[in-house]
């Protein structure tokens, strides 16, 4: 009995000493925990007047909605974190801060490689934001797609072909693989390839050809055509035109095309220039042979078809 009395008595003593212990520090720590809380409002209040005076000039370095509202909430919440820790610092919570990175280092690397061509796209996303290698609107070239951007965001680019569909492309790609920004050179070379026949006059061809390309509306006037003879072709001599046109759009290249083999057809019909068809010779014997029936194995009433 007395046995369990002192246990008792023993155990009491132990949760007193531990509770009063406790309160002893909880006062302690009451002018630390005020300046905490305090060191936290303040940086909440800077992140807040930080976040709303960059909305202001954020937009001068990028006009993508989506890529300003991002640092925002990075420029606030880098303050909010810088603040946590300092408020942890006051609470003397030093090894706390050092877990918290630890672990968020450990969190972010796992992040990466499990998400890394996400991530690859989101970045590649944030740097054409202020690169602008390309806007809404512009026609782009991009492998096999050429069309006209309709939509950026951080992680993909929205081109849509001339026959209506939309293609997506990861802005992974749109940022380390080569494409073609037809809208930011607005000056294209038009290039044709045709052939005349052997018996044309080939110097009245060259003049013939430049005048007809001269006219085209959409030609850049203080840009010279050019026209270059290639080859001795089988059945036609070929040339290749080349004239620079105005391109404000992808339909002003299909109709300078358009008129440009117009205008050549006539001129040349016009001053009685041979544009020939494709001339084949058929052998079909080895040796020669002057008749159909000579060459072929047919049958008796086919050669006398032929012979009729």
């Amino acid at each position: 009995m007395n046995s369990d009395n002192f246990d008792l008595q023993g155990i009491t003593s132990l949760l007193s000493e531990k509770l009063i212990n406790w309160y002893e520090m909880a006062i302690k720590s009451i002018p630390n925990l005020v300046a905490a809380l305090t060191a936290f409002v303040i940086f909440i209040l800077i992140a807040k007047s930080v976040k709303k005076v960059s909305s202001r000039f954020l937009p001068r370095l990028t006009r993508n909605k989506a890529v300003t509202d991002l640092l925002r909430t990075i420029v606030y919440i880098s303050i909010l974190l810088v603040g946590a820790f300092i408020s942890l610092e006051i609470l003397n919570l030093e090894k706390t801060v050092t877990s918290i990175l630890a672990g968020a280092g450990v969190i972010g690397l796992a992040l990466g490689f499990a998400f890394q061509e996400i991530a690859a796209n989101f970045v590649s996303g944030i740097l054409i934001a202020f690169r602008e290698p390309y806007k809404i609107g512009d026609i782009v070239e991009m492998k096999d797609f050429l069309g006209k951007v309709t939509n950026i965001n951080l992680r993909t680019t929205s081109i849509t072909n001339f026959q209506g569909l939309e293609v997506i492309v990861p802005n992974k790609y749109m940022f380390t693989e080569p494409f073609i920004n037809y809208t930011t050179t607005p000056e294209r070379r038009l290039d044709l390839e045709v052939g005349v026949s052997y018996g044309d006059d080939l110097r009245a061809v060259t003049d013939i050809t430049k005048s007809a390309l001269e006219k085209i509306e959409e030609r850049i006037e203080d840009k010279d055509v050019e026209v270059y003879f290639k080859e001795f072709g089988g059945s036609s001599i070929n040339l290749s035109a080349r004239v620079w046109i105005k391109y404000p759009e992808n339909q002003a290249y299909l109709k300078a095309r358009h008129n440009a083999v117009i205008n050549i057809k006539e001129a040349f019909d016009e001053n009685d220039i041979t544009i020939p068809f494709p001339i084949r010779t058929l052998d079909y014997d080895p040796k020669g042979g002057k008749e159909l029936k000579n060459v072929l194995p047919i049958s008796e009433e086919a050669s006398q078809n032929l012979e009729q």
